[in-house]
């Protein structure tokens, strides 16, 4: 009867205990501020650190898992600090009997208990328990909290606050933020001598600085180290070699990747891991080429660049501008929108062939056409008169670009970039109806760009870059089909390149990179975008506050930074796309259906001769290489029965004039109405 009331009598304490136990548990949680206040971090799409952000409180505090450490790391720090950590439910009995003990033996604390759960408790309230604090009550509250952790956590989640948490000298934080500061490197990646290091510095953080005092970092790196050799966690060969190094004397900068990107993704999810699409290995490699292409600019120009993957959308190398902390340097200049210049022609010709009214054998004529009050130029001045969609294309001719843009429409060109997930901006006072979007009158961002031509190179299906991978993935709008998305690649691949560009680097020989440079008014702007089959690269070279930089084309400024980008970015599949079956391939434009033949201007040029012949060969302010005794082919289109040529007032008896030597001369027609229209030429000679 006894023993049945005694069982009773215990079993109800233990009872009442519990429920003592939880309502206090209830009534006073443990307080995870801390430890869930950490610094942002940006990561590549390997999870591996582009960039991090201090706390509020200006701490260095990255999470920290027992995953993301060396094996070796959590050993040596189990045998220096907490050896029966995993078999006790977060006060060490042994050691607090032993504790115990040695206090009442010699009436003061001796040696401490303290757990890794214990001191993770305390980490979590360092003002509730500051560091050194010794006495028997807040011993006991601390281990109480201890006790919670690990009631309401696992083992591995009670480990990862102390890594998270763990000081490591002045604003650093944790085993991550220590291991970049004074390694360079993930904490995966530790030696015994590093893995010690980091054991030893939070007993006594701002004593063990290595930053500061690296002999005393270094002797007790050296206890840790015999401790691990003692237990069997190091070998004696290991122990010779960790031993032997010294600490570090410095304390490195935390990795500083895409800053630009990193601080406008840090803006939208503060004090979180964010996911992104790039590449660390890319970002790196072509941020050094920026650096070294900025190098030879004599007015330190900015580059910025911005590459996709095209196969899955995502941004794979983000440079918002050269140099992050020159005077404009916080500026993206991967979003900022700037003139295209030429850039835009070949969604406008895409748009044509899509609707086959072109092709890139259909004849177009480069003359002086006025729209409106507006009379474009080539950007040399000269013009080629009846020349292929093709060979426009390619040498960025204005005025076919012009007719092209008339036959598309401004409006439904713009509504096309819209759908396609770019906002252009237009002029004030511009309602979008302006043929001069073109030639760069409406502005667009690099990252804008890299979209619409990483939809070319999809056979016309569009989408906005992806940057972060914890985002939905918006799906492709078909807004061009795959014949006309084929036949502006295939003119833009066999656009033949710039001077000094015969020699390409080995690793380029073999691809089919299709280009197009573009050169805004007053040279503020030089783009180049380029792609392949799998990558998209779109280079901007410029300055931020718009200086122009005279003589800076598209061709010569950002074209070699993107070709010498797309040497740097992994090989791929380089076998020719095969053509869409409704591919059209003529010998000439007379083997095209009529309505895709020729494009002429709708409107009459300057001359205002209604009616009357017109000069379609050579255009107005033509410049023409010629060898000796050569023959300049005249042509003309319109006028009434037979037309007469004269140069200089001076007639000729067919439609072929051989000039006398180099200079200017005027070139006139007239026909039998007496209705006349005249071009004046330079006759420069072939060396």
């Amino acid at each position: 009867m006894i023993g049945r009331r005694l069982f009773v009598g215990v079993a109800l304490a233990a009872a009442s205990l519990a429920a003592g136990f939880l309502a206090l548990d209830r009534l006073f949680p443990p307080n995870l501020g801390r430890y869930q206040e950490r610094s942002t971090e940006i990561v590549d799409a390997n999870g591996r650190l582009l960039r991090a952000f201090t706390t509020p409180d200006g701490k260095w505090r990255l999470r920290t898992t027992s995953d993301d450490v060396d094996p070796l790391y959590l050993s040596l720090l189990k045998a220096y600090e907490d050896r029966r950590f995993d078999q006790h439910m977060g006060v060490d009995p042994l050691a607090a009997a032993r504790a115990a003990g040695q206090w009442i033996g010699r009436g003061r604390i001796v040696s401490g208990a303290s757990t890794l759960s214990m001191q993770a408790a305390r980490l979590l309230e360092p003002h509730r328990f500051q560091a050194g604090a010794r006495s028997l009550f807040t011993k006991t509250i601390q281990s109480a909290r201890a006790l919670q952790l690990e009631w309401r956590y696992s083992k591995r989640e009670v480990l990862a606050i102390y890594l998270t948490l763990a000081p490591m000298g002045g604003n650093l934080e944790g085993v991550r933020a220590a291991s970049f500061a004074y390694f360079g490197k993930e904490p995966k990646q530790l030696s015994a001598a590093e893995a010690a290091l980091l054991v030893a510095i939070p007993q006594s953080p701002e004593r063990r600085r290595p930053d500061r005092a690296a002999d005393r970092a270094q002797a007790a790196r050296d206890r840790v180290l015999v401790r691990g050799l003692e237990h069997g966690v190091v070998d004696q060969a290991a122990y010779d070699r960790a031993i032997s190094r010294p600490a570090p004397a410095r304390r490195l900068a935390l990795p500083m990747q895409a800053p630009h990107l990193s601080a406008w993704l840090a803006g939208q999810s503060p004090g979180t891991v964010v996911p992104t699409t790039l590449r660390f290995e890319l970002q790196t490699a072509l941020a050094q080429l920026a650096a070294e292409e900025r190098g030879q600019f004599a007015d330190k120009a900015e580059i910025a660049m911005v590459v996709l993957d095209n196969r899955t959308g995502g941004v794979v190398a983000w440079l918002g501008g050269s140099d992050f902390f020159s005077r404009t340097g916080q500026v993206d200049l991967v979003r900022a929108h700037r003139s295209p210049g030429s850039a835009l022609k070949p969604l406008i010709y895409a748009m044509a062939f899509d609707d086959r009214t072109l092709h890139p054998d259909t004849l177009v004529e480069d003359v002086p056409v006025r729209f409106r009050d507006w009379l474009p130029r080539n950007f040399d001045r000269d013009h080629q008169g009846a020349v292929t969609v093709r060979r426009a294309l390619q040498q960025s001719l204005n005025v076919p670009a012009v007719l092209a843009m008339e036959k598309v429409g401004p409006q439904r060109f713009l509504s096309t970039l819209r759908t396609a997930g770019v906002a252009p901006g237009l002029p004030p006072g511009d309602a979008g109806n302006s043929l001069g979007i073109a030639l760069g009158s409406a502005t667009i961002s690099p990252l804008e760009m890299a979209g619409l031509y990483a939809g070319l190179a999809n056979g016309g299906s569009f989408a906005p870059p992806i940057v972060r991978r914890d985002r939905p993935v918006p799906a492709p709008v078909r807004l061009i089909g795959p014949t006309a998305a084929w036949y502006v690649a295939e003119v833009l691949a066999d656009a033949p390149l710039p001077e000094g560009f015969a020699s390409l680097p080995v690793a380029l020989r073999d691809r089919r990179i299709a280009y197009k440079t573009g050169t805004s008014a007053g040279f503020r702007d030089a783009w180049a975008a380029t792609y392949s089959a799998n990558w998209t690269v779109v280079v901007w070279v410029g300055h931020a506050d718009g200086t122009p930089r005279p003589g800076q084309l598209g061709r010569l400024a950002a074209l070699p930074v993107a070709l010498k980008a797309f040497s740097r970015l992994p090989a791929e599949d380089n076998r020719a796309t095969p053509p869409p079956p409704d591919v059209l391939r003529v010998a000439s434009h007379r083997e095209l259906p009529p309505r895709m033949r020729s494009l002429a201007p709708a409107v009459e040029g300057p001359s205002e001769n209604r009616g009357g012949p017109r000069i379609a060969y050579p255009p107005a302010d033509a410049r023409i290489e010629l060898g000796a005794r050569e023959a300049v082919p005249l042509h003309a289109l319109g006028g009434e029965g037979r037309l007469r040529w004269l140069v200089d007032g001076r007639p000729l008896d067919s439609a072929k004039w051989v000039p006398d030597g180099p200079g200017q001369a005027r070139v006139a027609v007239v026909d039998e109405a007496g209705r006349s229209t005249s071009v004046t030429v330079r006759i420069v000679e072939r060396r």
